[in-house]
């Protein structure tokens, strides 16, 4: 198991941009996979982005082109650069951590999560 800590949430007006961070702590946290998952009041859990120990990523349909995830294996650490914000990105993004493939993510909530950080896009 791993622990998750999120930061760099906040208001951001629409077409800004923010920039998430994951940070993980745990003896076997390089070798996670981990990703980003958002969920706004009264909905579900939805798969944002992941990438995996290699640095190979995949994304949302929601996101792509819009939102890019990186890694610093060094600080296990993951971010979540998110452009072109608009209000229906408005949720609390949340961390993920698992053993296993990034392709298991939009279907499958395993693993272990952050608290979240709420992100609001408004005007």
């Amino acid at each position: 198991q791993v622990q998750l800590v999120e930061s760099g949430g906040g208001l951001v007006q629409p077409g800004g941009s923010l920039r998430l961070s994951c940070a993980a702590s745990g003896r076997s946290a390089a070798f996670y996979s981990m990703g980003w998952y958002r969920q706004a009041p009264g909905t579900e859990r939805e798969f944002v982005a992941g990438v995996n120990a290699g640095g190979v990523s995949n994304y949302g349909e929601s996101v792509k082109g819009r939102f890019t995830i990186s890694r610093d294996s060094n600080k296990n650490t993951a971010y979540l650069q998110m452009n072109s914000l608009n209000p229906t990105d408005t949720a609390v993004y949340i961390c993920n951590a698992r053993v296993g493939s990034i392709l298991d993510m939009p279907i499958s909530l395993q693993g272990d999560w952050g608290r979240g950080t709420q992100v609001t896009v408004s005007s």
